[in-house]
C-alpha cells in the first residue's frame, strides 16, 4: 500500500540516482551542473532525515530536514540561473530561506502547528519553483527547444501545485494532522513535493545534454575563429540550394574572395591580427548579406558567399557592396597604426545543366583575374557555352 513513507524512500533513490546522472557531465564545463548536483545531495540527507520522523529528534527531522531541503531548492534555481549565464539572486534566497526557518522554528517549539509550517515552506517552495519558470524562457533553437520548455512548464506546475498545498494546510490550520497522514489529499501533496526535485533535475539534465548536443553540432558546422559556417556545412547548404534551383528553376549565385596580400599582414602585423582581420572581414560580410545567404570560410584567408535567387545582376551588386565594406582600416591599439586591407571577389551565376563544381570553378577563375588585374575589385564570371555546361552535367 503507497504510504507518505514509502514516498521519501522512493524519492530519495531517485535523487541518489540523478547525482550519479549529474556526475556524468562534470566534464562538460557546463554552468549549473555542481549547484545540481549539491541539490540532490542536500535533498538526499533532507528525505533521510524526513523518513526517521520518530526516530531521530526533531530538531533533526524537522528544523534540520526542511533547511537542507529548502537549500537543495534554492541551489536548483542557482543551477539554472548559472546555466543561462544570469546572476544568481543569494541574497533574496538566504533572506527566505532564514525568515522561513524563524517561522518554522516558531511553529514548532511555540505553537506547534504542521499546517502552519506546511504553509511557509510550500510558500517558498511555490516561489522558487516559479521563479525557475520564469528564469527559463522558450528558445527558437530545435535542438534546445523541447529541454526548455519542458523544465519551464515542470517548473510552473509545480509552483501551482505548491501554491495550492499551501492554501489546503492553511485552511486545515486547527486540525490534527500527522507528518505521515495516509489521507489522499496529503498523500497527493507530499508527493508531488517529494517528487519535484527528481522532476526539475530531468530538466536540467535534458536542458544540459541538449546544450552540449547543440555546441557539438555548431563546432562542426561553423568556423572556430571566425564563426562562418564550416567548409563541410558549406558545400552541404551549396549542394542543397543548387538542387532546388536545379528541380525550381531558379536563381543561384556565388561569391568568392579573400583577403589582398593577407601574407604580407601576417608578416608585419603578426598573426594575432591576422586573426582579426579575418573575424572582421565575416562580421562586416554578414552585414551586407541577406538572412537566407550562407557565408563560408573555405580555407586560409579564402570565404565564399552563396547567394540562393540571386540572379548575376543581384550578385554583381551585392559584391560590390561587400567590397566597399571590406575595404576597411581595422584599429588595433591607440598606439598602433591600424591594419588597412582589402578583398577581391569572383562572381558566377549558376547556368542551366551547369555543376556546382562547374560554377564554383568558374568563380575561382574570376577570383583570380580580379587578383591578377590589381585586387580590390569584382569581376564576374562570364557563362559557360550551353554545350560546356551541358557535357559537366553529363
Amino acid at each position: 500500500m503507497l504510504s507518505a513513507l514509502s514516498l521519501l524512500l522512493v524519492t530519495t533513490a531517485l535523487s541518489a540516482v540523478m547525482l550519479f546522472v549529474l556526475a556524468s557531465l562534470r566534464h562538460s564545463k557546463l554552468e549549473g551542473i555542481r549547484e545540481w548536483g549539491q541539490a540532490n545531495a542536500a535533498a538526499v540527507l533532507s528525505l533521510l532525515l524526513f523518513a526517521a520522523r520518530g526516530v531521530v529528534p526533531d530538531l533533526l527531522s524537522i528544523e534540520l530536514a526542511n533547511a537542507l531541503f529548502l537549500g537543495s531548492v534554492a541551489l536548483m534555481l542557482a543551477g539554472f540561473r548559472r546555466h543561462l549565464g544570469l546572476p544568481v539572486p543569494i541574497k533574496p534566497l538566504v533572506g527566505g530561506m532564514l525568515a522561513v526557518m524563524a517561522g518554522l522554528s516558531f511553529f514548532h517549539f511555540g505553537v506547534d502547528s504542521l499546517p502552519l509550517r506546511s504553509v511557509l515552506v510550500s510558500i517558498f517552495h511555490a516561489s522558487v519553483y516559479v521563479a525557475i519558470g520564469r528564469t527559463i524562457m522558450p528558445v527558437q533553437e530545435p535542438r534546445l527547444r523541447y529541454a526548455f520548455l519542458f523544465t519551464r512548464r515542470t517548473a510552473f506546475v509545480l509552483g501551482s501545485v505548491h501554491a495550492a498545498r499551501g492554501l489546503f494546510y492553511g485552511l486545515q490550520v486547527g486540525t490534527p494532522i500527522g507528518f505521515l497522514d495516509p489521507a489522499p489529499v496529503n498523500l497527493a501533496f507530499f508527493a508531488v513535493g517529494a517528487l519535484a526535485l527528481p522532476a526539475l533535475t530531468l530538466g536540467a539534465v535534458m536542458m544540459a545534454n541538449a546544450r552540449v548536443l547543440h555546441d557539438t553540432a555548431y563546432a562542426a558546422d561553423h568556423d572556430h575563429l571566425t564563426g562562418a559556417w564550416s567548409r563541410r556545412a558549406f558545400f552541404t547548404f551549396a549542394e542543397h540550394e543548387h538542387a532546388r534551383a536545379a528541380r525550381k528553376g531558379s536563381s543561384l549565385s556565388l561569391l568568392v574572395f579573400d583577403a589582398d596580400n593577407f601574407k604580407r599582414i601576417n608578416d608585419t602585423h603578426g598573426h594575432a591580427s591576422g586573426d582579426r582581420v579575418l573575424r572582421d572581414i565575416v562580421t562586416h560580410a554578414q552585414e551586407v548579406i541577406r538572412k537566407i545567404d550562407y557565408c563560408g570560410r573555405l580555407g586560409g584567408e579564402e570565404f565564399a558567399v552563396l547567394l540562393p535567387d540571386a540572379n548575376g545582376q543581384t550578385a554583381l551588386e551585392v559584391a560590390a557592396r561587400l567590397r566597399t565594406a571590406l575595404d576597411r582600416s581595422l584599429p588595433l591599439g591607440p598606439a598602433t597604426l591600424p591594419i588597412a586591407y582589402t578583398v577581391s571577389i569572383g562572381v558566377a551565376t549558376l547556368a542551366p545543366d551547369e555543376t556546382l563544381a562547374g560554377m564554383m570553378e568558374r568563380a575561382d577563375a574570376a577570383l583570380y583575374a580580379a587578383k591578377a588585374d590589381g585586387r580590390n575589385r569584382v569581376v564576374s564570371a562570364p557563362m559557360p557555352p550551353r554545350s560546356s555546361a551541358s557535357a559537366q552535367r553529363g
